[in-house]
């Protein structure tokens, strides 16, 4: 096997939200791979903060400032992103936001916010990158970020977990939509990652990193650059024939049902 399969030369991908985290580490892989990387936030602090963070990596990203919840920002940019950097490849809809509050005690339009973030914008970015996509007959790549959540419940989570299995249920039905056209959908959904987020929770002796290296069969958090192999090979010709697949990088969690008490 050739490992031409996974060249990303030539193609531009466009990140929603990797100003940081495990957008930032999948962003850089895929630039290692040979894509052009495409970033936006609706932060301008965030940006510049990553711009100075890609170059420091040796990435030359290009930025864009618009909100991928609205729908007329979305077409307006894409446009600008197709004209002055080239048409997009391979789109990786990764922004998101998750509000930890009960059930009981979350409000209407704090639910209706996280599945806007979480759900609606992968569909409104996917279906006008996608239209240029078909017009072109280039094919193309759709990555959707999902989460563990999307198979599983948790306190406090209801409306991420809510929006996190829609977005695996969006992937396949754009897989089975839009193959005819050549394009590929999938999903990475990741575990739990060591990064600037989860540092407070990560100490030694913190109930929370005790649960998660003893639920992870891989017996620790998962580090960031982890995550690259999967988006990269989910981004290139090597999957080609791999659709409305969501491939978990999460250390083993999902396939059991935690370690033995005395072990």
């Amino acid at each position: 096997m050739s490992l031409d399969l996974f060249d990303l030369s030539g193609k531009t991908a466009l990140v929603t939200g990797a100003t940081h985290g495990l957008g930032m580490a999948m962003a850089i892989g895929l630039a290692r791979a040979g894509a052009q990387i495409v970033v936006n936030d609706i932060s301008h602090d965030k940006i510049e903060n990553a711009r100075e963070e890609y170059q420091a990596q040796g990435i030359n990203v290009i930025t864009y400032l618009f909100d991928v919840t609205d729908e007329k920002q979305v077409i307006e940019y894409i446009a600008k992103i197709e004209n002055e950097v080239a048409p997009i490849d391979i789109l990786v809809n990764n922004a998101g936001i998750i509000k930890r509050i009960n059930m009981l005690e979350m409000g209407v339009s704090e639910f209706r916010e996280v599945l806007e973030v979480d759900l609606v914008a992968p569909f409104i970015m996917a279906r006008h990158v996608v239209k240029s996509m078909i017009s072109r007959k280039s094919g193309g790549k759709i990555i959707n970020i999902c989460s563990m959540m999307s198979e599983l419940g948790r306190d406090t989570v209801a409306a991420y977990a809510s929006a996190k299995g829609g977005l695996k249920m969006l992937t396949r039905s754009m897989a089975t939509e839009w193959a005819r056209y050549g394009i590929q959908a999938n999903a990475i959904g990741p575990g739990y990652y060591a990064t600037s987020q989860t540092e407070p929770i990560r100490k030694k002796g913190h109930p929370m990193n005790e649960f998660i290296i003893n639920r992870t069969p891989a017996g620790r958090w998962g580090n960031p650059e982890e995550l690259q192999g999967a988006v990269i090979f989910l981004a290139s010709r090597a999957s080609n024939f791999v659709n409305g697949h969501v491939l978990y990088v999460d250390g083993g969690i999902l396939a059991t049902i935690g370690k033995p008490a005395n072990e």
